[in-house]
């Protein structure tokens, strides 16, 4: 994935602002079973937010971590919530279009000709 730069940063940061944290890390950490919800999570909506728990040093490598195990770009923390993004590999599907990006285009419905 390419580096988000900081435009897209803050707009991603802008667009996770009303959104809940969808995966809680627990006590047992990053588990298998919490990466693979959290994968579901970032396949299904791109932009996700995930709360973490511990000190803030622990917080951040654990952000870091997820980031890298989850192949998404870490958006931002905020407190004890971490941002993250990953675009769906095929641009129709794409539910979040960054500044700069141009709508997938729809495919044209071909009408017959008629002749008379």
């Amino acid at each position: 994935m390419n580096e988000l730069t900081s435009t897209e940063r803050k707009y991603l940061r802008g667009l996770a602002h009303g959104l809940k944290p969808v995966v809680q890390l627990g006590s047992h950490g990053l588990t298998d079973a919490v990466m693979r919800e959290i994968d579901l999570a970032l396949e299904h909506h791109e932009l996700v937010k995930v709360r973490l728990v511990g000190e803030r040093d622990d917080r951040a490598a654990a952000a870091q971590e997820v980031a890298v195990r989850g192949r998404s770009e870490l958006v931002g923390t905020i407190g004890g919530v971490a941002i993250l993004f990953r675009r769906h590999p095929e641009a129709e599907k794409r539910k979040v279009l960054l500044p700069g990006d141009a709508p997938a285009k729809p495919k044209k419905k071909r009408r017959a000709r008629v002749r008379e």
